[in-house]
């Protein structure tokens, strides 16, 4: 068994924060049951062809799942919503502001009939029809969140900020969004009540904030944007090697300092240094120190500086590619990689982090548009009349 074996939910959605909670719901043995709309579907399908003609974060982020189109603004649609909430356990949605308690499907709306149901709502902004606030309203996309939140104000170079490489704002409301369902199941375990979860993808980034927002506490300098290098500690971040690779490499107190100067500088003077006495002190004189680092590492490669730092016991990384990463030594041994099904064939897939003895993470297919909607129609009483006149109606 799984975890989630037997738990049914339905969703309605869209991008990447709430596919990406209820994959991992998915991942857990839930049956999770994709709302689209017909023709087009989550328009994460159409973000790129990267993976043999499917969209890079759609294959990421919805394996394991059925995939039913519906215009849920036909009038056969309220219905068909109807006996899907009936079997449900977890309603899950991340469509504009207003727009589930307008079809329906708030939790007021479905409480009553439904006492144990349990409705997760994801947004920008946050959206509690007690407590909208002024922003409520606005239009949230990843990198509108990395900005409200403060991310991109201290993440770049010195001269210009940069956003992350990935969804994290998205990813930081799905995993919110997440743990709280599984919160919530237990809670239903003990209490037999079902209840609504509002997940904010600025309060989630936020939330990830906490140390720049502490380290600027009560009016103070926030931390500098430093690039790949760490802003308040230092030697940490890249430096070139003589092979024209970079290396990563962070210090995190005063023994490793003195290692470091003499097992990988090979100049144990330094260690002992005024100008590089302390972390602030190594802080203020980043450069000069940043210089003498560089020149050392100049005739030496990359594996070279590595085994230097590996001897030291000096925390250290390759900068990889993604090609590096598909290819990692380390997820190899560990046997980290499966393969899922596609509607365009089999594609590597990573297994969900975090291993359990007690059972196996669901694997199962992406799916095409609308692949189950005749199926999971006939499992909720429609007979093939009725899904066919749905269908000519363009409902489904």
């Amino acid at each position: 068994m799984r975890p989630l074996d037997g738990i049914t939910v339905v969703t309605l959605e869209h991008a990447i924060a709430a596919p990406f909670c209820t994959r991992q719901l998915a991942d857990l043995g839930a049956r999770v049951i994709k709302v689209e709309r017909p023709g087009s579907g989550d328009f994460a399908r159409a973000y790129d062809e990267r993976v043999r003609g499917m969209a890079s974060h759609f294959v990421w982020t919805n394996r394991s799942k059925e995939s039913l189109t519906l215009d849920v603004k036909q009038p056969q649609a309220k219905d068909v919503l109807a006996r899907l909430i009936d079997g449900a356990d977890v309603l899950v949605q991340n469509l504009a502001p207003g727009a589930a308690a307008r079809l329906g499907l708030s939790y007021e709306a479905l409480c009553e009939k439904h006492p144990r149901l349990i409705v997760c709502d994801i947004s920008g902004y946050g959206d509690d029809p007690r407590n909208k606030g002024p922003y409520r309203d606005k239009k949230a996309y990843d990198l509108l969140i990395q900005s409200e939140s403060g991310f991109l104000s201290i993440t770049g170079s010195p001269d210009e900020p940069a956003k992350a490489g990935c969804s994290i704002a998205d990813i930081a409301a799905g995993m919110y969004a997440y743990t709280n369902i599984l919160s919530a199941l237990i809670q239903r375990g003990r209490t037999g009540q079902g209840c609504r979860i509002d997940v904010s993808m600025l309060e989630s980034m936020v939330e990830w904030m906490g140390y720049p927002l502490y380290y600027a506490f009560d009016g103070a300098a926030p931390p500098p944007r430093a690039g790949a290098a760490h802003a308040t500690i230092f030697p940490y971040g890249p430096f070139p090697t003589g092979d024209g690779k970079t290396v990563m490499l962070g210090l995190q107190n005063e023994r490793e300092w003195e290692a470091f100067c003499r097992v990988v500088l090979q100049q144990p003077e330094l260690a002992t240094d005024e100008r590089f006495a302390s972390n602030s002190k190594r802080t203020a004189a980043r450069q000069a120190l940043r210089a003498l680092i560089v020149e050392t590492f100049a005739p030496l490669s990359a594996e070279q500086v590595i085994a230097r730092l590996d001897e030291a016991q000096i925390a250290n990384a390759h900068m990889n590619d993604m090609r590096d990463v598909w290819n990692h030594a380390q997820l190899q041994a560990r046997g980290r990689w499966t393969q899922v099904e596609t509607p365009t064939g089999p594609v590597p897939s990573l297994l969900p982090p975090g291993q359990s003895e007690a059972f196996s993470p669901r694997m199962d297919a992406v799916p095409a548009l609308g692949q189950h909607t005749a199926s999971i129609l006939a499992e909720l009483g429609f007979s093939p009349d009725a899904i066919e006149t749905m269908r000519s109606a363009k409902a489904i």
